[in-house]
């Protein structure tokens, strides 16, 4: 088996590492040279790959690939590989047996804090959301037409080694903002990793949430950091007067509880479940 992700940034790089000794090759794509080589420098094959058609080379490892991880936002002008179309797509890719695209749980929109499934209708609020939601069909579609079972992986606040509340403390970026009732969930990068791994040895399609158990108020987990590592805790800040550029501002126009229990009734088991115990974890594993 030979796995491909297209787009082997934090969350690629992580499924990489994870998935060594289950496949005979894993490469990966980057947009610049710099990149590729740290890749190749981590043992993955690094191909330069920025949308439209592949090159000779990426052209050649889609033909072997049985896997591929499609990890690169879709932005205004949509998925990279589907704008290829479904037809050149599948020409390319003769030995695919399975895809997985990484997509958000933003695409779920404002609940108002309710829980949400994977039946849950989407009603996402950003463009960067609304753009997701049509990828999520492109690909629903690719695996109608084609046989190609397709797991769509809706991803929550992803962090992990090198990138966590514990580096923000360090950099005094972390702040407490204070809105009543707000939560977010969040997934470790190590159980996207196994999660990704899971569905495509079992060749699994579908939607699944790929998320934490436990959904919390974020200045609860800034705090928690905080006091592990005996740093301050960061002053609250309510939300009404923060300075928050617009992006920022927009996650905090979603509330919603995401239920991760789909994946789990499958069998697969999550290694970080709650922030407590994945801070924990980091803290004595090397957070850096």
């Amino acid at each position: 088996m030979k796995l491909l992700i297209i787009g082997c940034g934090y969350s690629g790089q992580a499924i990489a590492r994870t998935a060594k000794g289950v496949f005979s090759e894993i490469s990966g794509t980057t947009r610049s040279a710099e990149k590729a080589e740290k890749l190749r420098e981590a043992g993955i094959g690094a191909f330069i790959y920025d949308g439209g058609e592949p090159s000779g080379e990426l052209a050649a490892a889609m033909a072997e690939a049985t896997h591929i991880i499609q990890s690169i936002a879709p932005g205004e002008g949509g998925d990279p590989l589907l704008n290829l179309g479904i037809e050149r797509l599948r020409a390319l890719c003769p030995a695919l047996t399975w895809i997985g695209y990484l997509s958000t749980v933003g695409v779920y929109g404002d609940h108002d804090g309710a829980w949400v499934t994977e039946e849950t209708v989407c009603k996402p609020v950003s463009r960067r959301s609304v753009e997701r939601v049509d990828a999520e069909n492109g690909w629903q579609e690719f695996a109608e037409k084609t046989g190609v079972p397709v797991a769509i992986l809706r991803l929550s606040g992803i962090y992990g080694p090198g990138r966590n509340t514990f580096k923000n403390l360090e950099k005094g970026t972390a702040r407490r903002l204070i809105k009543d009732g707000q939560v977010f969930n969040r997934i470790r990068v190590e159980d996207i990793a196994t999660a990704a791994l899971f569905l495509a040895q079992r060749n699994e399609g579908g939607i699944f949430n790929v998320t934490d158990d436990e959904p919390a108020p974020p200045q609860d987990v800034v705090e928690f950091a905080a006091r592990l590592i005996g740093a301050p805790v960061p002053p609250d800040v309510p939300f009404e007067t923060a300075d928050l550029k617009p992006m920022a501002r927009s996650f905090y126009g979603e509330n919603k509880r995401v239920s991760n229990a789909k994946i789990k009734s499958l069998g697969f088991e999550f290694a970080y479940p709650n922030y407590r115990q994945s801070l924990q974890s980091l803290l004595e594993n090397g957070w850096q």
